[in-house]
């Protein structure tokens, strides 16, 4: 708690520095609440580039000048799934291991996270952000959802940002966030896509971004070593973030067929994906050698009705901790890593405090060649979504994963005999989930 209070008294010393015009030295700080853009920044799942939704508010007069802005959003789910393999369930919206489903059912009534907010402003070209999250669901934290471990509270995002692109094209954005790379947005209510889980990057890094013409382009220095997500080159041949050795770069133009069809097409390029560890496979472990990844994706927006989208994603080299050197996974050898994500989203009503969609997606995550126990995990998820008062949404989805492949051991390394897996291609998994997301 003190730590919360002394982040929340530094960010309202910020935002309350005099500007340099007199139009700013007049105006006295103010402190409350921006509901709907606290809303589009901490929403999990269905617009991820949180950078380019707050350079869009700044330069929209969303965020006044010399403002603080408080927010908070908080997730509920009930959830059940049946499993064909013991203690196997694939769905990611909640770490798939034994420490959190037993059996061949599994079902919750939990709260999911909660997150705290601050978006500060000093006058119309520099504007912070910072974002508390609680999420024992899917923390890194050893034990059971219960446990402490799973129980805390990190600073998930930190982002400073000069710019405003009613008087300049070119913004920069310094601090930990979802650095841009490739099109990881779901069109699910709740669900979190497999290329977001794959390819989606969190870390440390500085963007310099243009946007204009329909053009949207930018360049990330990425700090080394193994970063929150999806992005590791080494440092030394150790995962010590001690170095910016690491960049992406994305770029994609939009155009306007008419005023209510557009159609995005981009692409974008990873120097270090966190596809490079050597067998056996465990999170944020060093490489040798850095793996490359790129992407190019689409979407096309007909009316505000309805949304289409694709993307594709893929390492340049093979993941070296893919192939497990003992009988009989040694038949397999090492594979690059890819993703596929195929959605659309049709909004039924415009009208109304509450706007309904539905929406249907595929996406996979592929890691081993043809047969092998590790080679595929595949997820649709069919969602109904009620959007209230654009700051909060009442949803239900039904979802069906085939294959199971956590990330850590993969390919092996984690049993008595090294030669077996706790992959397993043929594993399959249905359930519904059902929610609230509140913000405010």
């Amino acid at each position: 708690m003190r730590k919360i209070i002394t982040f929340l008294f530094l960010v309202l010393c910020f935002s309350s520095i005099h500007g340099q015009d007199t139009k700013e030295i007049s105006e006295s700080p103010t402190i409350g609440l921006n509901s709907e853009l606290t809303y589009r920044m901490m929403e999990p799942n269905q617009n991820l580039r949180k950078l380019e939704i707050l350079i869009d508010a700044k330069s929209n007069d969303e965020i006044p000048k010399k403002s603080l802005a408080l927010g908070f959003s908080i997730i509920g789910i009930a959830d059940y799934q049946r499993s064909n393999r013991n203690s196997k369930f694939a769905y990611l919206m909640r770490h798939p291991t034994s420490n959190n489903a037993i059996g061949e059912t599994a079902s919750e009534v939990v709260l999911h996270s909660a997150q705290v907010s601050l978006v500060g402003s000093l006058n119309n070209w520099m504007t912070t952000y910072g974002e508390l999250l609680y999420s024992p669901e899917q923390s890194f934290g050893t034990g059971t959802i219960t446990s402490l471990a799973r129980n805390q509270i990190e600073f998930r995002k930190g982002i400073i940002l000069l710019g405003n692109l009613n008087e300049f094209p070119i913004y920069v954005g310094l601090g930990k966030m979802d650095l841009p790379f490739g099109q990881t947005r779901s069109v699910s209510p709740f669900t979190n896509s497999s290329m977001w889980h794959a390819f989606g990057v969190l870390g440390y890094g500085g963007v310099v971004g243009f946007k204009k013409y329909g053009i949207s382009a930018s360049v990330t220095a990425i700090q080394g070593g193994a970063q929150f997500r999806s992005a590791n080159t080494s440092v030394d041949s150790t995962n010590v973030p001690s170095r910016i050795n690491n960049f992406a770069g994305d770029i994609n133009y939009t155009l306007a067929f008419t005023e209510n069809i557009s159609l995005r097409a981009g692409a974008s390029y990873l120097k270090g994906s966190a596809y490079c560890q050597a067998w056996p496979v465990m999170h944020f472990m060093p490489c040798s050698e850095n793996n490359p990844a790129y992407s190019f994706y689409g979407e096309l927006t007909i009316k505000d009705h309805l949304l289409l989208q694709a993307s594709y994603a893929k390492t340049l080299e093979t993941w070296p901790g893919t192939f497990n050197p003992n009988p009989p996974l040694n038949q397999f050898a090492a594979s690059k890593v890819s993703s596929l994500n195929l959605g659309a989203r049709y909004q039924i009503n415009q009208m109304g405090k509450i706007v309904y969609a539905v929406s249907g997606e595929f996406s996979n995550f592929r890691a081993g060649p043809e047969n092998s126990p590790w080679e595929r995990q595949s997820q649709i998820v069919v969602g109904l979504n009620a959007q209230v008062e654009k700051t909060s949404r009442i949803f239900v989805e039904l979802f069906k994963t085939v294959g199971y492949e956590p990330l850590n051991f993969i390919s092996g390394g984690n049993f008595e005999n090294p030669g077996e897996t706790h992959s397993d291609r043929d594993a399959r998994s249905k359930g519904i989930v059902a929610g609230v997301l509140f913000s405010i």
